[in-house]
């Protein structure tokens, strides 16, 4: 009888567990199903929400947790390896809204890049005025830009053999999702990984040394400043490439308004075209400067590499946006005359940049 009752008791006891096994089972199904299709709140709102670079995804489950815009950081987690999406969150910041679904909200973080901003750089800048754009469009301080612009580690990272990346700035827009920390940093790792990138067309066979790409860096930023014309990069580069072979000076004004620095009042003086203590002035000093005076486009990079064939040694702006070019000194000084001082001043234009008191004399003297 009493084995009887002991049998009773257990097929009791077993029938309440699988009761409460059945039943947490059930509750646990209705919590996921709730879970799936009811958002944290019946009216969302837009929240920020950032992922780090290499975080976790239980961290970041908890962090959504956190801000309200899932109500189970372990059911997510769950969501995410069940769909095979558990490594695919991608770092960046991200507008989420706490109206959504946990898939909505898993499928925004896997699928898109977040929130983005935009940032142009134009040809023909040099570091410190990209910094003030950086600066501007919220990518970090000018003084960060400065400072990893001219960072032994990274210079060396990317084999650019000079104390700042001066030339290597890619000029594009970009879309990024900006970091939190090392903005700056990021905005220049990011142009110089840009330039190696376009550097692999105009050499699709292999890039050359690291001191061949300097040299035509310098030649091409020398060429961007010189004109605005794509017809005439390779003209000009020609120009440049034929004053060497015959050791004659390149005398070209951007060098030394490079030279003397981001305080440079927009005015050249004749002063500066003897200056022999700016290492930048090409008027005294032979060959091409110590280093690239902005960051040229690939039009200008391409000129450099394959310039055109041609016996042009002088050129002078016509005052329409283009320049004319002359073999002989006796053709050139026929063409300052014509264009530079008997020039309309109501009408002149220049891509060179030049317009300065002084631009017939440096012409005269080419």
């Amino acid at each position: 009888m009493a084995r009887k009752r002991t049998l009773i008791i257990v097929f009791v006891l077993i029938g309440l567990a699988a009761a409460a096994l059945a039943t947490h089972f059930a509750l646990d199904a209705w919590q996921e199903h709730l879970f799936l299709t009811a958002a944290p709140q019946q009216e969302g709102q837009d929240i920020l929400f950032r992922v780090n670079k290499g975080q976790p995804l239980s961290v970041i489950a908890r962090n959504l947790k956190k801000q309200g815009a899932i109500t189970n950081s372990k059911r997510f987690l769950a969501l995410a390896k069940r769909k095979g999406k558990g490594q695919s969150v991608r770092a960046g910041q991200f507008k989420l809204n706490t109206g959504w679904l946990p898939d909505v909200v898993l499928s925004e973080l896997t699928s898109t890049p977040g929130i983005l901003k935009r940032i142009s750089f134009r040809e023909g800048l040099n570091w410190w005025q990209d910094a003030h754009i950086a600066e501007h469009d919220g990518m970090g301080t000018a003084e960060e830009f400065k400072a990893a612009v001219h960072d032994r580690e990274l210079l060396a990272e990317y084999g650019i053999p000079a104390d700042s990346a001066e030339g290597y700035l890619f000029p594009e827009t970009y879309l990024l999702s900006p970091p939190d920390k090392n903005r700056a940093r990021v905005m220049v790792r990011t142009m110089l990984d840009q330039f190696f990138r376009e550097a692999a067309k105009i050499w699709p066979a292999g890039l050359p040394s690291h001191a061949e790409i300097h040299k035509a860096v310098i030649m091409a930023s020398l060429v961007e400043k010189e004109t605005g014309k794509a017809s005439e990069r390779g003209r000009i580069a020609g120009v440049f490439a034929n004053r060497l072979k015959r050791r004659m000076l390149l005398q070209t004004d951007p060098t030394i308004i490079y030279g003397l620095g981001p305080d440079f009042d927009g005015n050249l003086r004749r002063k500066h075209l003897t200056d022999k203590a700016n290492p930048y002035n090409t008027y005294v000093h032979p060959g091409p400067p110590p280093g690239p005076i902005c960051s040229p486009g690939l039009d200008a990079l391409r000129a450099v590499v394959n310039p055109e064939q041609h016996k042009y040694l002088f050129f002078v702006a016509k005052g329409d946006g283009t320049h004319h070019f002359s073999a002989t000194l006796a053709e050139h000084n026929r063409a300052v005359i014509k264009y530079q001082l008997r020039r309309n001043r109501k009408t002149y234009r220049s891509y060179d940049k030049k317009s300065t008191q002084d631009k017939n004399e440096s012409d005269e003297k080419k």
